[in-house]
């Protein structure tokens, strides 16, 4: 992540902890490791995809099953099951789809 770009905070606080980081850093007090250090903490969490969630995100793309289960490297049985509402996809699967859910198909292929 560059940190010349705008980092989405978890709050105001937390907000200005990492300006205050980026300013340390341009100045060269604080190295580019600790920075991405701070830019993680500064990440929003992933949103929780749910059944009515995940459908929704493929219909709008209108994608099958199969195409999407394709996109996110997992089995077309998992994208039934989570659109069913049986299972929901795990810590890898919820960013893929946030992927997805954000910066659209593109940033698959």
């Amino acid at each position: 992540m560059s940190t010349t770009q705008k980092t989405p905070a978890r709050s105001p606080i937390m907000e200005a902890v990492h300006e205050a980081a980026a300013d340390l850093h341009r100045h060269g007090f604080i190295d580019q490791r600790r920075m991405r250090k701070y830019d993680l903490m500064c990440l929003e969490p992933v949103t929780d995809y749910d059944a009515q969630k995940i459908r929704s995100l493929r219909e709008r793309y209108q994608l099958s099953q199969s195409v999407l289960a394709s996109l996110l490297n997992t089995s077309l049985s998992a994208v039934r099951q989570w659109e069913a509402g049986d299972k929901r996809p795990g810590g890898p699967s919820q960013k893929l789809l946030s992927i997805l859910d954000h910066k659209g198909i593109d940033a698959f292929v």
